[in-house]
């Protein structure tokens, strides 16, 4: 598939010199249905929750803390529900992260967030589905699609990542709802294939020092 998404993502100009100066290796997973089936869409959630405003090295600083209160295993919903918050927090949870994690907990008991339930809703109707969850918004799910569901076709436009590639990519200073409305109408013609587009946006971003 990373073959078929680069010659897509070729036919713009814009894109050829970030094709030519940056490789990505982050799609092993795209195509290995297995990976696929056995995602615990709970699990991966209070993930994406617990990366919220972190760098990558403090985010899985504090999940792996979190894991080693369960014996490195994630726990179910009931087990985390039962577990003292005064215990969360001391692994680096914030008090609004850690409700969060509750209120997924909750949720999963109360709704099914089964795979084959996900696997069966397009992106708009996963993201519509699992923001009904407080401290669940629309980058945590679309977060989801891209690492965890290997949807190939998702284009996170709040990430400020993201929106800083994109200001260099079109040569803009636009900001805030323009700039939004700049990056949906340019992503439309990398469809398929906008979660590529954003993997080397990000990797891009970072080696142009931005």
């Amino acid at each position: 598939m990373l073959q078929k998404a680069k010659y897509h993502l070729s036919k713009d100009p814009l894109f050829v010199p970030i094709l030519e100066n940056i490789e990505i290796n982050t799609f092993k997973d795209f195509e290995n249905e297995t990976v696929k089936s056995e995602v615990n869409v709970m699990t991966a959630l209070i993930k994406s929750i617990v990366s919220q405003q972190l760098s990558v090295k403090a985010a899985n600083t504090i999940y792996k803390r979190f894991l080693d209160l369960f014996d490195g295993v994630s726990p179910n919903a009931t087990i985390l529900l039962e577990t003292d918050a005064e215990i969360l927090k001391s692994v680096g949870l914030s008090k609004q992260k850690m409700t969060y994690i509750r209120e997924v907990a909750l949720f999963s008991q109360n709704n099914d967030i089964s795979i084959e339930l996900i696997n069966q809703k397009n992106n708009e109707e996963v993201i519509k589905y699992l923001t009904q969850i407080k401290g669940v918004g629309r980058w945590t799910v679309e977060m989801l699609l891209m690492f965890t569901l290997w949807r190939p076709d998702v284009f996170p436009v709040a990430d400020l990542g993201i929106q800083q590639a994109m200001q260099k990519l079109l040569k803009t200073d636009e900001k805030g709802k323009e700039l939004i409305k700049l990056m949906h109408l340019h992503s439309e013609k990398w469809k398929p294939y906008r979660t590529f587009a954003a993997m080397y946006l990000w990797k891009w971003k970072d080696s142009a020092n931005l």
